[in-house]
């Protein structure tokens, strides 16, 4: 288990070079095209996150999204009524107050199980849904 507060203070004797060394080290992808203080303070929020245990996958997999622009994906909320028509047939997919999702009379686990079920091959269910939108360019 580390110490945070001493990780936190060892960024400030680090050299540009040491930085984008740790960075590499700790993230394990390519370093950031960013100033060295930003640098320093990327690596102290991973630090942080990693201590407290990180984001719930949901939230890391939003910030994703927005951090690459490609796709905003709405979630699905208690009360939604999502139609899709497939094959000549309109399927009604549900979700209930306490996050079920029903379909065919049926409680399913998540929007993909769905429309797996619905075409037999492996969808994301919010983009088959359409939930999941490309991003406009703004």
């Amino acid at each position: 288990m580390m110490d945070v507060d001493v990780e936190l203070a060892r960024l400030d004797a680090l050299s540009s070079s040491d930085l984008r060394q740790h960075w590499r080290t700790l993230v394990g992808t390519s370093v950031p095209k960013i100033s060295p203080k930003m640098l320093r303070l990327a690596l102290a929020w991973e630090i942080q996150a990693r201590a407290a245990g990180g984001l719930p996958r949901g939230v890391a997999q939003a910030l994703d999204q927005l951090g690459r622009g490609q796709t905003r994906t709405q979630s699905a909320t208690a009360g939604m009524r999502l139609v899709r028509e497939w094959a000549g047939r309109v399927h009604v997919v549900t979700v209930e107050e306490d996050d079920v999702i029903r379909w065919d009379e049926r409680e399913w686990r998540s929007l993909s199980e769905v429309a797996r079920a619905i075409t037999g091959t492996r969808w994301s269910g919010p983009a088959f849904f359409g939930l999941k939108k490309k991003a406009v360019a703004a």
